[in-house]
């Protein structure tokens, strides 16, 4: 798997290592699962968090229009007591009532890059352009000038919806002025960047994403198996309500291998309420309730296990990345007797994609695990990097 992101992301990979100039790709563990726990664990960049990075806005803009195709989103062996359908999933997931996630669904089913839709509103005497388009779909910003609400009036007819669809979904008009976005989503993205793989995973949970809890204790436990894959990973977290009310978090696992995919899940303290994997994004969404709601700065538990079918690629480091301090994190990963590593060492990105720094060596214990404890660990993308011998 992979890392995980706010609230838990984490993961794993087999791409190069800290050592070699790689990005562990979000946070995650060995095939590349991210998760997201308001504290981010980077298990290879996961949940992780950034297939986009910020380039050409008409190519960034382009695959930020196509939404997850909802073939690509199946339900994993999840114990969740009742059945729970791929379409409803994939509607939590992107939260298919908003006007970002309809404006998205239907660029994605029309197939129309944002680049094209920016011209034909042209033709029609309308500048709007790709970025604003992009920050649309994505929640950043909405249409509330006279001349972009006339084009959302236009956008109606290019796109085949109904009069009046898109204009309904609005909100109120927003403050004027550059303003720093909500905490949580704050947060996420100094760690994260732009166009991540958790916010893609989310939709327009990622703006409200974990925002009414923060994650005081980590351990995560990564296993190896014989052909030096990940086999499965469990994470317990520790999590304090900043306000009365929360009942429930939100965590996403990003894997780095097409082939490593999760194939069952179970919850041990708390409740499994959605399991939605997103073959295209290579990630799960995992939505767990605490089965009540939290007085303000009231604690609770939150425990479960994925286990992972085979990769194709020997997995080389794991990653969480967190957007909050941490009381204590600790890391521990178990290899088995025949895929042993001949040097493992830890060390800590500023976010997504910086060069790993604090390297530091750690020894193999007799169990066949290292292990790392960081107390006070401060928000950014921490892992561990191993290397096999010839």
């Amino acid at each position: 798997m992979s890392r995980r992101a706010d609230s838990d992301e984490t993961r794993a990979t087999a791409r190069p290592g800290p050592r070699d100039g790689g990005r562990p790709d979000q946070p995650g563990r060995g095939g590349r699962p991210g998760r997201d726990d308001r504290d981010d664990r980077g298990r290879t960049a996961a949940a992780d968090a950034r297939p986009d990075q910020p380039g050409a806005d008409a190519a960034s803009a382009s695959a930020s229009a196509e939404p997850v195709r909802t073939e690509e989103a199946h339900i994993t062996a999840a114990r969740t007591g009742r059945a729970l359908t791929t379409s409803a999933l994939h509607a939590a997931a992107t939260g298919a009532d908003t006007f970002p996630a309809v404006l998205r669904e239907a660029l994605g089913r029309r197939g129309l890059s944002l680049e094209r839709v920016s011209e034909r509103l042209k033709a029609r005497g309308i500048t709007i352009s790709q970025a604003t388009l992009s920050s649309w779909q994505r929640g950043r910003s909405q249409p509330e000038r006279a001349r972009s609400l006339r084009a959302v009036d236009v956008l109606e007819e290019i796109l085949d919806l109904p009069a009046g669809t898109l204009r309904s979904l609005l909100g109120p008009r927003r403050p004027r002025g550059r303003t720093t976005p909500p905490g949580a989503e704050g947060a996420a993205l100094q760690i994260l960047g732009e166009d991540s793989v958790v916010e893609k995973a989310l939709g327009a949970r990622f703006r409200h994403f974990n925002q009414e809890t923060s994650s005081l204790m980590v351990h995560d436990i990564v296993r190896i198996g014989e052909s030096g894959t990940m086999s499965g990973f469990s994470t317990t977290n520790v999590l304090r309500a900043g306000r009365a009310g929360a009942d429930r978090a939100l965590f996403v696992l990003s894997f780095d291998d097409e082939a490593a995919e999760p194939v069952d899940i179970r919850v041990t303290c708390g409740r499994l309420a959605e399991a939605t994997y997103l073959k295209g994004l290579k990630s799960l969404v995992l939505e767990i309730h605490f089965g009540r709601k939290l007085a303000k700065l009231d604690t609770t538990v939150v425990s479960y296990a994925v286990e992972v079918s085979p990769s194709l690629t020997r997995a080389t480091h794991y990653e969480r990345w967190s957007r909050t301090n941490l009381h204590e994190y600790l890391q521990q990963v178990y290899f088995h007797p025949g895929a042993l590593p001949v040097d493992c060492h830890r060390y800590v990105r500023e976010k997504v994609g910086a060069p790993p720094r604090a390297q530091r060596r750690i020894p193999l214990g007799a169990a066949h695990d290292v292990h790392v404890l960081t107390s006070r660990c401060k928000p950014g993308v921490h892992g561990v990097a191993w290397e096999y011998g010839p």
